[in-house]
């Protein structure tokens, strides 16, 4: 899911060498986050959180596969 993530907001922000994604892995849970430049933010989130709440429901779909929750959090 750390991958999905991270090749994701690659490819939306105008810096990709300054994406970092970090995964802490809980019971049923993992906390995913994604950490862009400060002039990328925007991008990531969308226009109303659109982009963000896309990503978060494919990664939720990718996270059901396996029987687990997944949640992201963008990092400013």
């Amino acid at each position: 899911m750390k991958e999905l993530v991270y090749s994701i907001a690659k490819s939306l922000v105008g810096n990709p060498e300054m994406v970092t994604v970090s995964q802490t892995e809980g019971h049923d849970l993992s906390v995913i986050e994604l950490k862009v430049a400060k002039e990328d933010i925007g991008k990531v989130i969308g226009k109303q959180g659109r982009t963000a709440t896309a990503i978060r429901t494919i990664l939720a779909a990718a996270a059901a596969k396996s029987n687990r929750r997944a949640v992201l959090e963008i990092i400013e």
